[in-house]
């Protein structure tokens, strides 16, 4: 059986395309998923806009943000069957053995290939899982909202275990994208004030986020970071796609406060950090996640808690990628979500 996937083949800029696949081979410890819905990533654009800073191994399915039902089980798989509704995790290939795995840290494994971009992704009817990546969500979440577990989960490894941010903490979010966005929200589930912060373009995303109880400020946000006390935000989550945002954070910042680097900026500095040293700040990056943090936002995803539904902007065939990629690219839609082609 062939199914159409969305599909990088090489390096060069808008080398994405349709193509007929297999349905994959499942080893013993895998599972064959049918996907029911997957998202589309910033990072998923950034291999189309060929502006992306880590290897991919062409040519490759897109998509790692993804749920569906159980297809299929390998000989060895325990405690799933055919059938089950579950989302999973993007570590696909990991090493058992590396330090940081057996520290549960396995997204941190330096050897460790993602859905996407390592191996095939969830943009088609059929992926190889591992069923170690596997987690079982409830009938009342819905798949569209499910397959988004994976971007909650960046947001919530960012806020929470990264930024350790407190109730009433003043933070601020730079970037209105997904990321952004989901931070903002998971930071006022902590009893945060937020404020996220665009450029006029981002007009439609920062109507989103105050949907979320947040502030929103179009350009500088100086005068909301020094409004308590004249010093600044608490935190600062760099949720942007360029690196001179960490400019802006390091000015926005107050002494000994936080900045979490989460989005993804290739370009040089080209500026100084010693603010970092002169106001004796911390500076995390947060990346990816782990699986407790999975089980702890599938369970807010299903209280409701975490309502994800404001930010998705549409579902189209992946047949219609082009267009989903579009509508995210140029900002007119905080998330596009794809239903592969039966």
């Amino acid at each position: 059986m062939k199914s159409a996937a969305v599909v990088n083949y090489a390096p060069e800029k808008g080398s994405v395309e349709i193509r007929e696949i297999d349905m994959p081979e499942i080893g013993d410890e895998d599972v064959l998923l049918e996907v029911a819905n997957v998202g589309v990533c910033g990072s998923d654009l950034h291999q189309w806009t060929a502006d992306h800073s880590w290897p991919v191994n062409y040519p490759v399915v897109l998509g790692h943000e993804f749920g569906g039902h159980i297809a299929a089980t390998g000989s060895l798989v325990k405690g799933w069957k055919e059938g089950d509704r579950v989302v999973s995790e993007t570590a696909a290939v990991i090493d058992v053995n590396n330090p940081m795995s057996r520290r549960g840290m396995y997204n941190l494994d330096p050897t460790r290939k993602g859905f996407g971009y390592g191996v095939n992704g969830a943009m088609t009817r059929f992926v190889r899982v591992p069923a170690r990546c596997l987690h079982h969500i409830p009938d009342q979440l819905a798949f569209e909202q499910a397959c988004l577990t994976e971007p909650c989960c960046v947001a919530f490894n960012a806020v929470v275990e990264n930024s350790r941010i407190k109730p009433g903490d003043r933070v601020i979010v730079l970037g209105p994208g997904t990321i952004g966005i989901l931070c903002a929200a998971v930071a006022r589930l902590c009893g945060a004030e937020v404020a996220v912060v665009g450029l006029e373009a981002d007009r439609h995303r920062l109507n989103i986020a105050k949907e979320y109880g947040c502030e929103v400020i179009v350009g500088d946000a100086t005068a909301w970071a020094l409004q308590r006390d004249g010093l600044g935000a608490d935190c600062i989550i760099d949720a942007a796609g360029t690196s001179i945002t960490l400019k802006i954070a390091m000015q926005l910042v107050r002494p000994a406060g936080h900045i979490t680097k989460v989005g993804w900026g290739p370009q040089p500095l080209g500026f100084s950090i010693d603010p970092l040293v002169q106001k004796n700040v911390t500076l995390q990056g947060s990346f990816s996640h782990n699986w407790p943090v999975w089980e702890r936002v599938i369970a807010l995803l299903a209280s409701g808690q975490l309502n994800v539904k404001p930010i998705i902007g549409g579902v189209w065939p992946v047949t219609e990628w082009h267009e989903a990629f579009e509508k995210m690219h140029k900002g007119e839609v905080v998330k596009s979500v794809l239903k592969p082609v039966s």
